[in-house]
């Protein structure tokens, strides 16, 4: 049994194709509703974070200090891909990214292990370095706030610490509850500078001292009255009160009481963060999810969580402000819709061309009998329902049900020549097996390339590729065992009747005698439209992917270095107060920070503008906030602006000068602005230079002076401060002035620093206390100093890299400045190429199909070169509809050259099977044109109606469907007109020719075969 009589299998063994099918229909339904739903698909690419805090450090003491040493410990780690850090005050942080491949298990631990072998030769001030693997995924996909009748605040800050947090991450697939606003309790130790120096004691030597007072501690074991006992040295104080009766040891070895040089509260930590929700303040707390794992799932499993705390605690209010799941559960939707939209209208295409219900019932089975099983192997592929998927199933809801029409338009041909529809359905099946599997392995020769790309971008159109394949080839079973099988007991006979008799297709056939008797100039028709072709695509705008149009928004506010919460705070409020004015805002709610904070916007859906419109056309009035640098995040740009590329050297201050040449020329392109280098602001210091001789003197040390002065104004590190003991918990005692006196410059001189005599002496003794400046943040990139410059897009600019990379100072960049890929640049670069390859290794798996069909090569050259006859309406239908050339785009054309090689497949297999049985060339092409003419023109109807609600996008946003959508609509149409017209000429021209050429080749290099010449017996001499 071969494939071409496999469906005369299936009619005379019907039981084996309905058993299997029923059970592939169930095993999809049952993967359908267990599997996750995602907005994008998952990229997991193994990479590990190296941070480290030493609070107070300035970041060019970080860098040097920190950053290099980790990053040479882990450069040399076997698969390192890319090293990046990012150095702000007190914060060093690297991330370590591998190749694809590497276990990302195996990486962290190699990571963890490179920095402990350098960990003695990082500063002592640190804070115990955090090596973890990247496992968020994105930013928080919820934000919700708290608010309660009976709690402090305090109390409430640790409610959401505790019990949600604690609470929500026992749902699968949540990473970190992540409080906002709010406070952490803290035993305020508040010293008073005027007593200190006049009792001669420092801030690090009392915050020494409670270390080793204020501890609970093992004491050993006993026996008494013959038992045995655990002996524990109780040293923690019961309450502030109690901690401030104790005494502390001064220099001179006396004694005073802590309260004495102190003011002792149980209060809570210096507010660094505020949360607000239209300008009102608010305790939040947001929930981001873990890689791999599915936003809807997180999210509604979150929701039933806090549905429970919210039956726990009835005095607890919960509020959401913000989610991102909302667009994901409406994308799905829409998605899902627009593939059983299309799938009936194809239905009704079909009724339409057969006006039989029987075989339009029949076609009709072929859609969810091939898209239902697909869902079953997409789960054992580990896919999730995500955009690139549901992308995939919505693209080819028309092309499903086209195999089975080729096969029931066939069968009903066959029908009305007189035969039964058993003996019509074996004989039609049988007669066009061979050029449905080959028009099938059209589709999956393009789109199998792109399911197996290598590298991240593979991982992004893997399940978009695949998905592809998996459902055209279950749609070929379906064609093959299920559709003539159906046919051939469900359809009626109605005896011989004419077929292929209307009167379009009287004018088609009219056409196509011309186009035989004017085959050259039907090939200058071809050579004109491909000329078309490259000017069309050469004049439309190019962008990398179209701007979604989301229900909401995100601001992103930097303040100037050194700015105070309460200043950020200031500006968020007139932001959000600009932003609440608009009619598309629905809520706004702040999340701010000493120094920058980020606004949330939830846009009304129903709206007149776009989200993109809306953010271009309000930038303005966001850039006139005074003091403040105030810009929506950007979807495409990889620091949250639309425009984002780095430059890498070593030499810092070149680079610096070189990058502040290429904001100048940026500054003058229209289609820009706001150009500016990231982190370029310096931020102000006040700066201790120690005077050696006199330090050495007294025995005052550097290292001395950087704790004292730490602790006094900062307060020292987690790890080494003294704690309190709760019921339920430790919370640190904090050693630190008051915040007021920290406003003042005399205090800071005055500060009592320890000497080697046991004394102190004041800080501007042994020490210049003066004002200066240094840089806010650093970034690093391999090893190099890094700078990144940003700018956003005018309103109505798609694209602007184009004219940047032409700038003067950007064509000639100084020797040892290197322009850098990364992040998403590096992604898209390694995409485009990818691509190509992609691209081009799909015709030629065409070709290859085509050639082991035909068993000959100038005939498949007729169908490849059909293929240059796609684009053409695909570009038209782009200018027609405003869209620009982007990554949909480009799928929607890999599709189009699978559908037009299918369409040229069934002209050219037909006339070859004819010619084979001895009918005259032209003849046999007329005659492929008669009778396949109906099935193409049905095929490609249906596609367009399957098509049609992608492109129209009615629900959902559709900014990535839409551009595709058209695309292939429009290829579509034009693509058909020109193949029926083009390809048999052509295809009369590439007989006439292989058969002079092949006849000379055949005589000049064939020697051997079946025919060669036999060589005469050799006789031996005698």
């Amino acid at each position: 049994m071969g494939f071409r009589n496999i469906s005369a299998w299936a009619i005379r063994n019907p039981v084996a194709p309905i058993v299997m099918f029923v059970a592939l229909t169930l095993a999809g339904i049952i993967s359908f509703m267990r599997m996750d739903v995602n907005q994008q698909p998952d990229i997991s690419f193994p990479a590990v974070a190296v941070e480290i805090s030493q609070p107070g450090a300035a970041p060019t003491e970080l860098e040097m200090q920190v950053t290099q040493r980790v990053e040479a410990a882990v450069r040399s780690i076997s698969g390192v891909d890319e090293l990046s850090s990012y150095i702000s005050e007190g914060n060093s942080r690297t991330v370590v990214q591998f190749n694809i491949g590497v276990p990302v298990d195996r990486a962290t631990n190699d990571v963890r292990d490179a920095v402990s072998n350098i960990r003695s030769q990082l500063p002592e001030g640190i804070l115990e370095p955090q090596i973890s693997r990247l496992e968020m995924d994105g930013g928080p996909i919820a934000y919700f706030s708290v608010e309660a009748v009976d709690m402090t605040l305090e109390e409430l800050s640790w409610f959401v610490d505790n019990t949600v947090a604690k609470t929500l991450l026992n749902v699968t697939g949540m990473a970190q509850v992540r409080r906002g606003g709010g406070v952490s309790r803290e035993i305020r130790v508040i010293l008073d500078p005027a007593k200190m120096q006049s009792f001669g004691i420092t801030a690090s030597q009392v915050n020494a001292q409670l270390r080793q007072v204020n501890v609970n501690a093992a004491g050993g074991r006993a026996e008494i009255a013959g038992s045995e006992q655990a002996v524990r040295v109780v040293g923690n104080a019961e309450n502030a009160y109690s901690l401030g009766e104790k005494l502390i040891t001064l220099p001179s070895g006396q004694t005073v009481r802590l309260a004495d040089i102190a003011e002792v509260r149980d209060r809570y930590a210096e507010q660094r963060n505020v949360s607000k929700m239209n300008g009102r303040q608010v305790l939040s707390f947001a929930m981001v999810k873990a890689k791999g794992s599915s936003d809807v799932t997180v999210y509604d499993n979150a929701m039933k969580k806090l549905d429970q705390l919210r039956k726990q605690y009835p005095k607890v209010k919960f509020t959401q402000l913000y989610t991102s799941v909302d667009y994901t559960k409406q994308q799905f939707h829409s998605a899902i819709e627009a593939m059983i939209e299309g799938a009936v209208l194809a239905v009704i295409v079909v009724f339409i061309f057969l006006r039989d219900w029987r075989a339009t019932v029949i076609s009709a089975l072929a859609i969810p009998l091939s898209a239902i099983p697909a869902f079953w192997f997409m789960d054992l592929l580990d896919f999730t329902l995500n955009n690139a998927s549901l992308l995939a199933l919505s693209l080819v809801a028309g092309v499903l049900v086209d195999d089975a029409i080729v096969e029931i338009e066939n069968i009903v041909r066959h029908m009305r020549m007189g035969k039964s529809a058993y003996q019509a359905s074996i004989d039609a099946a049988d007669e066009i097996g061979l050029a449905v599997l080959a028009t099938t392995m059209s589709i999956v020769a393009v789109f199998l390339p792109v399911g197996v790309m290598p590298g991240v971008s593979g991982q992004i159109f893997k399940s978009f590729g695949l998905t592809v394949v998996i459902s055209v080839l279950l749609s070929l079973a379906v064609a093959r065992l299920i559709t003539p099988m159906i046919a051939a007991y469900f359809l009626k006979a109605e005896g011989a009747k004419p077929h292929g008799d209307a009167k379009w297709i009287d004018g088609y056939l009219r056409i196509l005698h011309w186009s035989l008797a004017n085959r050259w100039k039907t090939m200058g028709i071809a050579g004109l439209s491909l000329v078309a072709t490259v000017v069309a695509f050469m004049t439309l705008p190019v962008t990398l992917q179209p701007p979604l149009n989301l229900d909401s928004s995100q601001v992103k506010i930097s303040m100037t270095p050194g700015t105070t919460l309460e200043q950020t705070e200031a500006v968020a409020e007139k932001a959000s107060a600009i932003l609440r004015k608009q009619p598309e805002v629905v809520a706004a709610f702040a999340d701010i920070n000493v120094g920058s904070g980020d606004i949330f916007l939830t846009l009304n859906p129903d709206r007149k503008r776009t989200s993109t419109q809306f953010e271009r056309e309000l930038a303005p009035a966001l850039r006139e906030i005074p003091d403040a640098r105030v810009t929506f995040q950007s979807q495409s740009g990889g620091l949250g602006r639309d425009i984002t590329f780095m430059l890498a050297g070593d030499d810092p201050d070149k680079l610096y000068k070189h990058s502040l040449k290429i904001v100048d020329e940026m500054s003058k392109l229209k289609e820009l602005r706001a150009p500016r280098l990231e982190g370029d602001t310096p931020r102000p210091e006040i700066n201790i230079h120690p005077r050696f001789d006199l330090a050495a003197d007294m025995g005052v040390t550097t290292a001395a002076l950087s704790q004292t002065i730490r602790i006094a104004t900062l307060g020292d590190i987690d790890q080494n401060v003294a704690k309190f003991s709760l019921s339920d918990r430790q919370i640190p005692i904090r050693v630190s002035l008051n915040e007021d006196s920290r406003k003042s410059l005399a205090t800071i001189q005055n500060l009592p620093v320890p000497t080697a005599r046991g004394g102190s002496v004041p800080l501007k003794v042994v020490a210049d206390v003066t004002f200066g400046a240094g840089p806010s943040e650093l970034r690093r990139q391999n090893q190099n100093r890094r700078i990144v410059i940003t700018a956003d897009l005018a309103p109505g600019v798609v694209e602007a890299q184009s004219k940047i990379d032409q700038l003067p100072s950007v064509k000639n960049l100084p020797n040892g400045i290197n322009r850098v890929s990364f992040g998403d640049q590096k992604i898209m670069a390694e995409l485009a190429v990818n691509f190509v390859i992609a691209v081009i290794s799909g015709v030629l798996l065409v070709f290859a199909v085509l050639v082991l069909l035909y068993k000959r090569v100038v005939p498949p050259m007729v169908n490849m070169s059909a293929l240059l006859l796609a684009p053409l309406g695909g570009a038209i239908a782009l200018h027609l509809t405003g869209n620009a050339l982007s990554m949909p785009v480009f799928i929607g054309l890999l599709m189009l050259f699978g559908i037009v090689a299918k369409n040229s497949i069934l002209l050219v297999d037909f006339a070859l099977e004819e010619m084979d049985k001895g009918v005259p060339r032209d003849e046999a092409i007329i005659d492929a044109g008669h009778k396949r003419a109906q099935p193409i023109v049905m095929t490609t109807v249906a596609m367009v109606a399957g098509m049609l609600p992608v492109a129209m996008s009615i629900t959902g946003d559709g900014s990535w469907r839409a551009p595709m959508g058209v695309v292939v609509i429009g290829g579509l149409i034009l693509s058909t007109l020109l193949t029926l017209i083009i390809v048999p000429a052509g295809f009369s021209l590439a007989v006439g020719i292989e058969r002079r050429i092949g006849g000379w080749l055949s005589r000049k290099l064939i020697v051997g075969g079946k025919d060669g010449p036999v060589p005469a017996p050799h006789h031996p001499a005698e």
